[in-house]
């Protein structure tokens, strides 16, 4: 597997300039065009207008618990060998949202791991589950209505799954390089030994 760092983009960045002029006129926050995944989409303003709301409405204020959100987020960046997306989430889960930097290791292997309890264990199966087979078995969907105890987090975790997953397909298909200064794999460079 190749990571970030060493693959060219397939489409060139918007200089910073450019990006937080495509923001403004978009209506996305300016603290998205600095980062690279938006100076890429925002190429495309429709597009990165609906990704930033999107993205913005199940990262702040949603019903699914953000550690919930931070793990399956984790664990799709692993799974699928997505380098931005576990790189730009290592730190954004810990500053932002409380987790450990051993708990989101432990999503590398979940299941030999004792960091996560069965409403974590739940949303880690539900997101294995659906970047395998594209869906939810039974089992898991009624041990996630359990864990999460109400319809509209069991919503927007399949929401979450689905977005993060097109973010780890964006990233990787169009090779969107790190942002400088930032090392891939945090935080040791191991890199998953096959992805999705």
């Amino acid at each position: 597997m190749t990571s970030s760092r060493s693959k060219a983009a397939r489409v060139p960045l918007l200089d910073p300039e450019a990006s937080k002029r495509a923001a403004e006129t978009a209506s996305v926050p300016a603290q998205l065009a600095e980062l690279n995944i938006f100076r890429v989409l925002l190429q495309r303003p429709a597009t990165a207008k609906a990704m930033s709301d999107l993205l913005l409405s199940l990262l702040f204020g949603g019903d699914l618990p953000d550690r919930h959100r931070e793990l399956l987020i984790m664990r799709i960046g692993w799974v699928t060998g997505a380098d931005y997306e576990w790189t730009q989430h290592w730190a954004i889960a810990q500053e932002r949202f409380g987790l450990r930097a051993e708990e989101l290791l432990a999503v590398r292997e979940w299941r030999a791991s004792s960091c996560f309890d069965p409403s974590d264990r739940a949303v880690l199966a539900a997101t294995d589950e659906t970047l395998e087979t594209g869906t939810i078995s039974e089992a898991t969907w009624a041990m996630c209505e359990r864990a999460l105890g109400n319809v509209n987090s069991c919503i927007e975790l399949v929401a979450a799954i689905g977005t993060w997953h097109l973010v780890s397909q964006f990233t990787r298909g169009l090779a969107i390089p790190l942002e400088d200064g930032v090392g891939s794999w945090p935080p040791d460079g191991r890199e998953p030994p096959a992805a999705l």
